[in-house]
């Protein structure tokens, strides 16, 4: 009987190889848009997918101020943040948000798919969301992340 022997090759800094994506967020759904986006963050579109290295590619986001939310959640949608001390809870719902810096819509979306842990930071530093159309990210040559 021949043995063979398999092994199982794992993602680590030696054998990432991280491609840029750039995505036009102009008329497309938060919610699926941000999931997409945090699949490429994390890897999970490549092969080699490994959960305990950061594999996941770049990704730019273009137009963040044109995406849109279904229903009436523009002006339900609230988000709050607090600072720990007394009084310090503050509201704000998602008009006012993309009106005040239209970027943390999509910023907070795909932060709260990523993983909760220095990992998910690290992912996150791969993120550049920008509300014009043009991004300093040429050198780069991104490919179109193929969005649904």
């Amino acid at each position: 009987m021949d043995s063979i022997s398999y092994k199982t090759v794992y993602a680590n800094k030696q054998n990432i190889k991280k491609e840029w994506y750039v995505v036009d967020a102009s008329e497309k759904t938060l919610g699926r848009l941000a999931s997409q986006i945090a699949s490429a963050l994390i890897g999970k579109n490549k092969t080699d997918y490994t959960p305990h290295a950061d594999n996941g590619d770049c990704v730019i986001v273009l137009n963040a101020g044109k995406v849109k939310l279904s229903g009436t959640k523009l002006q339900d949608k609230e988000y709050i943040t607090y600072s720990g001390f007394p009084g310090g809870q503050k509201r704000i719902n998602a008009s006012d948000l993309v009106n005040k810096k239209p970027i943390a819509l999509i910023e907070e979306a795909v932060k709260g798919m990523l993983p909760k842990n220095r990992l998910g930071k690290e992912m996150f530093r791969h993120l550049f969301v920008y509300d014009s159309n043009q991004h300093p990210h040429e050198a780069q040559q991104p490919k179109e992340l193929k969005t649904k």
